[in-house]
């Protein structure tokens, strides 16, 4: 080896100059990287923000996973490629992708693009830094102290606390570790050790993430009770009162009621001040998950929806679903103002969190984090709020609940289509009933046919790229579509269509 290195020795000396010089160069080259970028963008504009919102063109370019990939020549190499190449990839990505700008994205519960919140979003990008200390995010530690006032306020709070969060399920899972904190501060240090069993109450249509945050934190999931519901899908009091009782007669100590204020498939809101009645006379923590529906706050006409909301301890609030503020923008707020949310959360990195800075360090918020790293979502919402308003953001709620109540009653006069109920909320759920399957449901087989015809017809709008809608079972209740209609691009137009493409593609069926 030391006779090949010998050997080789003016080879490594040229070597080594090279580096040298090229440590005297960036590795950029900035003039060349703007230019890409430059257009880059162009094709970004075209095809996603021109192309993605025209109802002339698909919604999605189906493609099978081993075509896409073979489309896309995923694999990475070792050496770079030029430009151009570049850019067609860019291009490739926007087509093969879902357009969920498009007016005939009704499938989830974002959709639709705010361009004031996209100029954040792409400002958010290009700074690039990191929510956690104020000498490296100043503007930002302010800028989300303000939104989080903002959102505060409108649950009715005059003080408090908060922190946006990497989704709706992170802000419910901090919120079940706040509630176990307050009551048992010793588990921060000594952990699940000589813990009594605790409980979490919920109803059974709550989302799965509180599930999912107690199997996270080490409670359990067999610890989650689910409160039954009435055909409305709200919380019984009465029965969660008994179920409190017997639990503790049991040894047991229920610690956290979940509400739920737009349930993911119906849409439904738990009644809030009946379960505080409850909360309040156990100390329970009462935790509001308002992911979905939270922005009806805004609207002065729908707002009674969450009367109740002021006496929740926490609540969970994502403007990214019905005010189209981008993916993602997950608040958690809390009604806390002893710094629960920096104590419970806080591992006082020294590196980070000195405590000798020049200027005031309660402004370095990266202690009310689990997280390290932490992304800017502030940015986004704030430029939209500052762009159309408060008053801007209940013209939205309300044009979507009139949206939803023009298409309910279309649905009501098609022949074909049933609802599942009368909608509480933006969730319109339904069946739709091909010709043979009308006047025949005394039949046996009945529910088994019907349940195939939703996917369907999924299928066949997906393959055609018409639009895409959301289906699924619940309980006994066998496949229905979910209609969302909140995007902020839909017209009337947009609902007639909904129910004449479902027509076109089921019919046959």
């Amino acid at each position: 080896m030391r006779l090949t290195l010998l050997s080789n020795s003016t080879t490594v000396e040229g070597q080594e100059s090279r580096i040298l010089r090229d440590l005297n160069e960036p590795l950029v080259d900035h003039a060349e990287g703007q230019l890409f970028l430059n257009d880059a963008f162009k094709i970004i504009m075209e095809e996603v923000l021109c192309k993605g919102t025209d109802i002339k063109q698909k919604v999605c370019e189906w493609k099978e996973p081993e075509e896409l990939s073979l489309l896309l020549d995923l694999e990475l190499r070792a050496t770079g490629e030029p430009r151009e190449r570049l850019l067609q990839r860019v291009k490739d990505v926007a087509k093969y992708s879902i357009k969920t700008s498009h007016p005939r994205f009704f499938n989830q519960l974002f959709a639709g693009v705010d361009y004031h919140a996209l100029a954040g979003r792409f400002l958010t990008e290009a700074l690039n830094t990191n929510l956690y200390t104020y000498e490296v995010a100043p503007v930002f530690v302010l800028m989300e102290n303000e939104v989080l006032r903002g959102m505060r306020q409108l649950v009715g709070w005059t003080e408090g606390d908060g922190i946006f969060c990497p989704g709706g399920s992170v802000s419910n899972m901090y919120a079940m570790n706040l509630a176990r904190y307050q009551l048992l501060p010793d588990v921060k240090r000594q952990g699940l050790f000589g813990l009594p069993r605790l409980n979490v109450f919920t109803s059974s249509e709550s989302h799965y993430s509180v599930k999912k945050a107690a199997a996270f934190l080490g409670i359990g999931t067999d610890n989650v009770i689910f409160v039954k519901v009435d055909d409305g899908l709200r919380k019984k009091a009465v029965h969660g009162r008994f179920v409190h009782d017997r639990l503790v007669s049991q040894g047991a100590v229920p610690f956290l009621v979940s509400c739920t204020c737009g349930t993911t498939v119906r849409g439904a809101f738990d009644p809030l001040d009946l379960i505080a009645d409850v909360c309040e006379k156990h100390k329970l923590w009462m935790h509001v998950d308002a992911a979905w529906g939270g922005s009806v706050l805004f609207s002065k006409q729908h707002a009674h929806l969450m009367q109740g909301v002021n006496r929740a301890n926490s609540v969970a609030w994502n403007p990214h679903k019905m005010l189209a503020t981008g993916l993602q923008c997950s608040a958690l707020l809390l009604q806390d103002t002893m710094n629960l949310l920096r104590n419970c959360h806080s591992a006082n990195a020294t590196y980070l969190f000195q405590q000798d800075k020049f200027y005031d360090v309660k402004f370095d918020v990266g202690d009310k984090s689990v997280q390290c790293s932490r992304k800017v979502d502030c940015l986004k919402f704030w430029l939209m709020w500052k762009a159309v308003g408060s008053n801007g953001f209940a013209d939205r709620v309300d044009k979507a609940f009139s949206h939803a109540g023009y298409l309910v009653d279309q649905i009501k006069k098609r022949e074909g289509f049933c609802l599942l109920q009368e909608p509480d909320f933006v969730n319109i759920c339904f069946w739709f009933i091909p010709p043979s399957l009308r006047g025949k449901e005394g039949n046996a087989d009945y529910q088994d046919r019907l349940a195939k015809v939703a996917p369907v017809i999924k299928e066949r709008m997906m393959k055609q790229g018409t639009m895409m809608v959301g289906y699924q079972p619940l309980g006994n209740k066998v496949n229905f579509f979910r209609l969302v209609v909140f995007s902020p691009v839909l017209s009337q137009k947009d609902m007639d269509f909904v129910i004449d493409e479902i027509e076109r593609l089921g019919n046959d069926l």
